[in-house]
């Protein structure tokens, strides 16, 4: 409580509270001229320049925190969350996130690695390598990133192959047998032609133990590896790069009994207390039964032409990826309902980019993109595979997806000071060919479309090279989702929900500045959020609609200090006030035991424990939506031995928020962690140690709730956990 306090308290000072940090300097001289070139606006540009809130972060800064996979960055970034569903992933920014896991639905963050879209949401967290950068952009993102952006998207940005010889090689060890090991190394073939090769190793045990054994049973085993060829002829330039991912990692599923503060216990009516627990160190599944396993291939081309007076590139991506699952959804030892669930998902995306040249006193950017996104989902009663036998085919579903789009983004300098952005994206988007499964026989549905124009307008001031203030507008939209997996297996009539795209519209005022001492941030923020596309339960039937309205507003702000002596500081806040204004028919659960002994022993005979009920909710909290979100990160340099130490640290916080659907329900939140590292480089800055530390204040805290009618599971945060790593570069 003593370091939530001390946190709170530094942050009050900012003027307003928001994003992380800006990405600190790599230069020790801190009066040296110092430049954050972001891609936001799918072009390079100074961060200063850009009418758009950003959180970049660089290699160094991810290094502090420890962040070796995606969902490590939420430290770092106040407003975002990683949430899960069992294998789906599901950021959130300012609010704007869902629930939702059906085929065809996808993500309301858009994340983009290198440039290429990536719509899977059980691929929405995976290992970084050799990265750059990591971008966040808060905020709808409708014209220049078009469909499922209407929280904003993340972009990570790698190395790119180099005909100059390196490499790097590190490895460490830390708590649960934790090892992880990456190698990179890049070379040139030729003056022109350059290749890498990078490969990432991480074994290790869940940190739970099994109630039946008290031994921490299970492990995860995850690797890849990633190799490109980059031919540069001057003014063209080609990459072809190709990935193949493998992990088998259950860590997401070892669930026990969430305790809620108004339901109590949310274990099934029919479990004995033998079978389940409540404590964080401890799982209740068998130790063999809930699995995620993925097999993936990705293939991506990138070409770009200096034409003279603008610049073209093409983006070209195929993704084959293939997810296998079993979910206990009873969350204790018996076998009452294990729930196979793979997902075949594969992707086909080209984008043309035509980019001005810097100069004139109009600058564009225009495009075309072309998505395909197939995600078959098939559903198993897994039951009677542990012993010995084979899965069970209940179902499944797919609704193949096509997008086309052309868009527009227009910047126009009316003076030195004052300019006007104009943009507009055009999508025309279908889902064909859908079915639904009941066991292997599959039903067609009919085909559904949708038109959707997302424009952007932004007035920006900029008083001194180093400044700039802007109001902005811009609409997002997330995709129509034709509710294969609910509605349309629905008896008697079987008739699908087209269920509409979601609207957002956002407007934004804010403020940059950048000097060599300091860089400092701050924008302010409304969203009026319409036809929230929510899954709901009536008569015991699930159907996806649009259902709910909702308000957003709120504030952030920014800043890096750089102090001398190789000493710097970060720092960053969010404030978000997000509400349902208008939920009709919200998911609320209910025990049974509330409706009468009637409906208890109703219930009883079908195994379930609770309800799911609709209620008419209004001004309630969004769902996964902290009110107060910041991080406050520290850093030192100074020489040791005739080479470098750096003591670093990223300290987080979050205020309580609810995991339920609803906004009402299985509160989680109002936690602080703290990661921490010391690294030794040599003179030569070949070889470093480190020792690392993270969740260091040893928070527990629930990072996930599964909620269904048997009962409400939980898995929690990492105890604290200490590493050491070494490595080598050359």
């Amino acid at each position: 409580m003593r370091t939530r306090r001390a946190f709170l308290a530094t942050a009050s000072c900012l003027p307003l509270a928001l994003a992380a940090a800006p990405v600190a300097a790599q230069d020790a001289d801190v009066q040296a001229e110092r430049v954050i070139v972001v891609t936001a606006q799918r072009r390079a540009e100074a961060q200063v320049d850009v009418p758009i809130s950003i959180t970049a972060l660089d290699a160094g800064m991810l290094e502090t925190a420890n962040a070796n996979e995606l969902s490590g960055i939420q430290s770092m970034v106040p407003a975002l969350r990683f949430d899960r569903q069992s294998q789906f992933v599901q950021p959130t920014i300012r609010g704007v996130g869902t629930s939702i896991t059906t085929s065809g639905g996808g993500s309301n963050v858009g994340i983009y690695v290198d440039g290429f879209y990536s719509p899977n949401p059980a691929e929405a967290d995976f290992d970084l390598l050799r990265v750059r950068s990591v971008q966040v952009l808060k905020g709808p993102q409708g014209t220049l990133f078009g469909r499922n952006t209407t929280g904003g998207a993340i972009l990570v940005e790698t190395a790119d192959p180099s005909v100059d010889p390196a490499m790097e090689f590190r490895a460490s060890l830390a708590s649960f047998e934790a090892i992880r090991a990456q190698g990179y190394v890049t070379t040139g073939l030729t003056d022109a032609l350059a290749l890498d090769l990078e490969g990432n190793y991480a074994t290790g045990k869940a940190f739970q133990r099994n109630i039946a054994s008290g031994a921490r049973d299970r492990r995860y085993r995850n690797w890849q590896v990633r190799t490109g060829l980059k031919l540069d002829l001057g003014d063209v330039t080609a990459k072809l790069r190709y990935q193949h991912v493998e992990t088998d990692d259950p860590r997401p599923l070892l669930y026990n009994i969430f305790v809620d503060d108004v339901l109590g216990i949310g274990a099934p009516s029919f479990a004995p207390p033998a079978t389940y627990t409540t404590d964080p160190d401890y799982y209740a599944p068998g130790p063999d039964r809930s699995f995620i396993t993925t097999n993936n291939d990705i293939v991506q081309l990138t070409l770009e032409a200096d034409l003279g007076f603008a610049e073209l590139a093409s983006f070209t991506q195929y993704r084959d990826q293939d997810v296998d699952a079993s979910l206990d959804l009873d969350k204790t030892a018996l076998t009452i309902f294990q729930y196979g669930l793979p997902v075949f998902n594969r992707t086909f995306t080209q984008e043309f980019l035509l980019t001005s040249r810097p100069g004139p006193a109009l600058q564009y950017t225009a495009g075309l993109f072309y998505l395909f996104n197939s995600d078959r989902y098939k559903t198993y009663a897994d039951n009677a595979v542990p012993l010995g036998f084979g899965r069970v085919r209940l179902g499944g579903s797919d609704a193949p997806t096509r997008s086309i789009a052309a868009f527009v983004d227009l910047t126009y300098e009316v003076t030195p000071s004052l300019f006007v952005t104009g943009g507009l994206r055009y999508a025309h988007d279908t889902i064909t060919n859908a079915f639904y499964n009941v066991g292997e026989e599959a039903f067609d549905v009919a085909d559904v479309k949708s038109d959707r124009f997302t424009p952007r307008l932004v007035v920006r001031y900029k008083p001194s090279d180093t400044t700039s203030l802007y109001a902005s507008y811009a609409r997002g939209y997330k995709a129509a989702i034709l509710d294969v997996g609910g509605s349309c297996q629905n008896p008697p009539d079987f008739v699908c929900n087209d269920v509409s795209p979601e609207t957002i519209d956002a407007f934004e005022i804010g403020f940059k500045t950048e000097s060599a001492l300091l860089s400092f941030e701050a924008a302010a923020f409304y969203y009026d959020y319409r036809n929230l596309q929510v899954s709901l339960f009536t008569d015991g039937r699930a159907e996806i609609i649009n259902a709910a309205k909702a308000e957003i507003y709120g504030a952030e702000a920014a800043f890096a200090l750089r102090l001398g002596g190789g000493f710097s500081i970060t720092a960053g806040g969010a404030y978000v006030h997000g509400r349902y204004t208008d939920f009709p028919g919200a998911p609320v659960y209910m025990p049974c035991a509330d409706f009468g002994p009637d409906v208890a022993a109703a219930c009883a005979g079908s195994g379930v424990s609770y309800l799911n009920v609709p209620v008419d909710l209004k001004n309630v909290d969004m769902q996964r939506t902290p009110e107060f979100t910041g991080n406050l990160g520290a850093r030192w340099e100074v020489g040791l031995a005739g080479g470098e130490l750096a003591l670093s640290g990223n300290f987080y916080y979050t205020s309580s928020f609810f995991f339920g659907p609803s906004g009402t329900q299985f509160q989680g939140g109002d936690y602080e962690t703290l990661a921490l590292r010391a690294q030794w480089d040599d003179p030569e800055s070949r070889f470093f140690l480190a020792v690392f530390g993270d969740n260091v204040t040893d928070s527990r805290y629930v990072n996930q709730v599964q909620y269904n009618n048997f009962g409400f599971g939980a898995t929690w945060s990492q105890p604290r956990t200490w590493g050491v790593e070494i490595g080598y570069r050359y």
